[in-house]
């Protein structure tokens, strides 16, 4: 699990969050990372750059 669902509490502020919200985020950030994964491949890089998100 990369997300940390007491982060997300932390950042709702007063807002409620679902024990599901955490599994989806961290279902869209683990995609995130293989799709710049794939950019810095197809770059010729093996670094993950904030330009590949």
């Amino acid at each position: 699990m990369i997300v940390v669902k007491a982060k997300i509490k932390e950042i709702a502020g007063d807002y409620n969050v679902a024990g599901d919200v955490a599994e989806a985020l961290n279902k869209k950030v683990e995609q995130m990372v293989k799709d710049a994964c794939a950019r810095a491949e197809a770059n010729g890089r093996k670094t993950l750059m904030a330009k590949d998100l």
